[in-house]
């Protein structure tokens, strides 16, 4: 979360997903409502290092919300935490971005009236295999105000776009929201975000690659940009880490609240 002047602290995430909706043969009835398992867990710097979140997401949170517990390092206990979800912050984001930013929109659907614009050509963010090159490093990236703009890439697209308005009686920090989505990939590309005058606030981008070996297209950088305070947060950079690995096997015990136990005991 570079500050004007481009001073940044790297925050270090330890991410793994089971998106269960696309294992082999899977139902909706075996899905049990859950559509997929999250674990994030803080490595750098060292005052935040320790913290885990583990998230079971429900397929209709209206239901039944998203099921989400926390591991705090310093009181060596685990805790159900209701508030990972809507516009609280997000983990270690310096209030950039809220819950259900993450992944350019995750959620329960409830707080907004949806509508279906219509489809449009516009440029998108696309085949950002630049941005995602291990020859960089951070700081190429990182620059005052905005990602350096050498790396990225747009194409001209088909994207579907869709408005969301918060409904009368909600709350929520972002009144109006509207999302483009590759025609192609369902992957919502960019993210036009409205505060409470109507005004433009915030713009998320959602930089894809193409993950062959799975296959996929999915973001190698998601950034959102905050016009109103000058400054940014670049999520997922893995330039001078490791990429997503899809060959990991894990169970559904792996991504419950005895695992977190388990760990924090080692």
């Amino acid at each position: 979360m570079p500050t004007r002047s481009g001073d940044y602290t790297l925050v270090r995430f330890e991410d793994e997903f089971d998106l269960r909706y696309v294992h082999r043969d899977m139902t909706e009835a075996a899905l049990n409502n859950i559509l997929l398992l999250f674990r994030q867990k803080v490595v750098a710097p060292a005052r935040l290092a320790g913290g885990i979140l583990l998230v079971q997401e429900t397929l209709d949170q209206v239901k039944e919300n998203r099921r989400a517990w926390v591991y705090n390092k310093g009181q060596r206990r685990v805790r159900r935490a209701p508030n990972v979800a809507y516009d609280n912050p997000g983990t270690a984001s310096d209030g950039l971005r809220t819950n259900d930013q993450f992944d350019m929109f995750n959620g329960a659907l409830d707080r907004y009236d949806w509508k279906l614009v219509g489809k449009r050509e516009m440029y998108v963010p696309y085949n950002a295999y630049k941005l995602h090159s291990d020859k960089l490093e951070y700081k190429d990236i990182l620059t005052p105000l905005h990602i350096n703009p050498e790396y990225p890439r747009y194409e001209l697209h088909r994207v579907w776009v869709v408005d969301a308005t918060l409904k009368p009686g909600m709350r929520h920090i972002y009144k109006r929201r509207t999302f483009y989505i590759d025609e192609d990939s369902w992957q919502i590309l960019a993210v036009d975000i409205y505060d409470n005058r109507d005004q433009l606030w915030r713009v998320s981008q959602g930089h894809v690659i193409n993950y062959y070996e799975v296959p996929t297209i999915w973001t190698t950088l998601e950034v959102t940009t905050d016009l109103q305070a000058g400054r940014y947060i670049a999520l997922g950079l893995d330039n001078e880490s490791r990429i997503y690995d899809f060959s990991i096997e894990r169970s559904f015990e792996d991504f419950t609240p005895a695992a977190l136990r388990r760990e924090g005991r080692r």
